[in-house]
């Protein structure tokens, strides 16, 4: 399998030139990510664990989709991929609500776009080699989860929590679009 090519981007998100993922990530190079927040008609989030065989944060709660923008690709582009390759969802209508940067963890550095959307009611047929399970939580349970367990937690997704509940967070805005 090849190695996914990153655009790597500066602090300000200008494509400077394109680099394997293990060279952004050793080098600590900026590039792009993606995060989907799916809710249901009932205001609760769709949340996945990761799978247990991921690199980083396995068995972790995750955002309803998590992906790196591969090279070429838009922010969009990418999260609609997330979507059809994890969870094999197809058709939602999404909406920006923030670009931010931040730092994921030692040497990964991204810039990313956090999307919204209302998913009905459906069956989830999720890819066991990303996904371990998925369920839905209502934004009581998720705060009370994450004061308990934060450890449960990737890092990046209690950070976008944090956010989406308006505590602080290491999330540095770049562009809010709506809330």
């Amino acid at each position: 399998m090849t190695e996914e090519l990153f655009d790597i981007v500066t602090e300000e998100d200008i494509v400077t030139h394109q680099a394997p993922r293990s060279v952004a990530h050793t080098e600590g190079l900026w590039h792009r990510g993606v995060h989907v927040l799916l809710f249901d008609d009932s205001g609760r989030m769709l949340v996945q664990q990761r799978s247990r065989t991921r690199v980083h944060a396995p068995l972790a709660l995750d955002c309803s989709v998590s992906e790196h923008v591969r090279a070429g690709e838009t922010y969009l582009q990418a999260a609609v991929r997330g979507l059809r390759e994890e969870l094999d969802i197809e058709g939602v209508e999404l909406s920006p609500l923030l670009k931010f940067k931040m730092n994921y963890g030692p040497n990964d550095n991204e810039i990313s776009v956090i999307y919204r959307s209302i998913l009905d009611r459906q069956t989830i047929r999720f890819d066991p080699e990303e996904v371990e399970r998925v369920d839905f939580f209502s934004p009581a349970q998720l705060q009370e989860r994450l004061s308990a367990e934060p450890h449960a937690f990737s890092y990046w997704f209690m950070q976008i929590l944090l956010w989406h509940f308006g505590q602080p967070s290491a999330l540095q805005p770049l562009a809010i679009f709506t809330k």
